[in-house]
């Protein structure tokens, strides 16, 4: 079943109830990260294990997790390259109510420094649920960027 989550703006990733903040460093630049996240939109799931598929849409992303969750996003901002942040608009998890996931890249050296907001509001249980998650999500997110770090110096 879909559940339509609450259109917000890129303020919520700063006033969400519930934020996962997580950051990682990379070799590659901030515009070869940049491309990766925003451009090769199919390209996700070769360097982000939880992805089972990826496409464009019509301003968005169509994005499908291993294990069948599915989200229907929104992107919010695309500005080379130091910002990528969508909404989920649609989804087949129970409780969110919004959702945003944004991507700032810094540069580092040579390298970019890579931070990836979790920003969500939604039922209780799905708040404590995903705050429960933090640790997962947090290896996740730390295994997909330096994946995509190897991706990219190849």
């Amino acid at each position: 079943m879909a559940h339509r989550l609450r259109p917000v703006g890129l303020e919520f990733v700063e006033t969400a109830p519930v934020r996962l903040v997580f950051e990682r460093e990379t070799a590659a630049a901030p515009d070869a990260v940049f491309r990766a996240l925003a451009e090769d939109v199919p390209g996700w799931p070769r360097w982000f294990s939880a992805v089972a598929s990826a496409r464009p849409t019509e301003g968005g992303r169509e994005v499908r997790l291993r294990g069948g969750t599915r989200f229907e996003e929104s992107v919010l901002v695309a500005k080379a390259p130091e910002l990528y942040a969508y909404r989920v608009d649609l989804t087949n998890v129970p409780g969110p109510r919004a959702w945003i996931e944004e991507w700032r890249l810094f540069p580092a050296g040579t390298g970019t420094r890579v931070r990836m907001t979790f920003a969500v509001d939604g039922t209780a249980p799905f708040r404590f649920l995903f705050g429960l998650a933090r640790a997962g999500t947090g290896r996740a997110f730390r295994n997909a960027v330096a994946a995509l770090d190897r991706r990219l110096a190849g």
